[in-house]
């Protein structure tokens, strides 16, 4: 995708600590994510279709977890370029 083998960084997240119906608040990314997505058996790009980015975090270790901050600020999105 499109980070692949990149030196770029990012995270994804909600402030409130959880995302949606998920007790995650949000996922890491970067260049070895598609990678590790392949190593695991997952099709990035069916993922992204099927909206179902929770499976795949989930599965290659990946979920940024909080717990409940009891704060509902806004997203939150982080972007490292190393």
């Amino acid at each position: 995708m499109a980070l692949e083998n990149s030196s770029i960084h990012v995270l994804s997240a909600d402030t409130d600590g959880i995302d949606g119906s998920e007790t995650n608040a949000g996922a890491f990314a970067d260049g070895g994510t598609s990678k590790h997505l392949l190593g695991a058996g997952f099709n990035a790009q069916t993922l992204l279709d099927a909206n179902d980015s929770f499976t795949a975090f989930e599965k290659i270790g990946d979920l940024f977890e909080t717990g409940p901050t009891g704060t509902n600020v806004n997203d939150f999105r982080a972007l490292l370029i190393a």
